[in-house]
C-alpha cells in the first residue's frame, strides 16, 4: 500500500494530492456534520433529552474546526480517529428498525472523514517537511 501511495506522490505531485485530500475532509465533515444534526434531531423527537442528543453527537466535531480552518495535519490525524467513533456510531445505528439509510450514510461519511484525513495529514507534512529542507 504504502508504494502505491509513494507512487500517487511521484506520479501527481503532492501540491494536488493535498488540494484533493483536503477537498474529501472538508466535503465529507459538512456531509457528517449534516447526518448527525438530522440524527440528533430525530433522537430528540422521540426523547425529552431536550438538547443534549444534538449536543453530545456534534461536540467532538465540532472541538477539531480549529485544526481543518488552520489546516494543521496532526489535527487532521486526530480527527482521523475520531471519525472511526462515528463510523462505529453509525453501524450500531444502521442496525435500528427505520434508521438504516441514516446509519449507512453516516458510515460513509465518517469513512470518507478518515480517508481524507489520512491523506491529508500525509501529503501536507510532507509538503510543509519540503519546504522547511528548501526555505533554509
Amino acid at each position: 500500500m504504502r508504494r502505491r501511495i509513494d507512487a500517487m506522490e511521484e506520479r501527481y505531485g503532492l501540491a494536488p494530492l493535498t488540494y484533493r485530500a483536503r477537498q474529501l475532509v472538508v466535503a465529507s465533515y459538512l456531509l457528517l456534520l449534516l447526518l448527525l444534526a438530522v440524527g440528533g434531531w430525530m433522537v430528540q423527537q422521540t426523547t425529552e433529552g431536550g438538547i443534549m442528543p444534538l449536543l453530545i453527537r456534534l461536540l467532538p466535531l465540532v472541538l477539531f474546526l480549529p485544526s481543518i480552518v488552520m489546516q494543521r495535519p496532526r489535527g487532521h490525524a486526530w480527527l482521523a480517529f475520531v471519525s472511526l467513533l462515528y463510523f462505529m456510531q453509525g453501524v450500531m445505528i444502521a442496525t435500528l428498525p427505520g434508521f438504516g439509510i441514516l446509519g449507512i450514510l453516516e458510515c460513509l461519511a465518517s469513512l470518507a472523514l478518515f480517508l481524507g484525513c489520512t491523506g491529508y495529514a500525509r501529503f501536507r507534512s510532507k509538503q510543509l517537511r519540503q519546504q522547511d529542507i528548501h526555505g533554509r
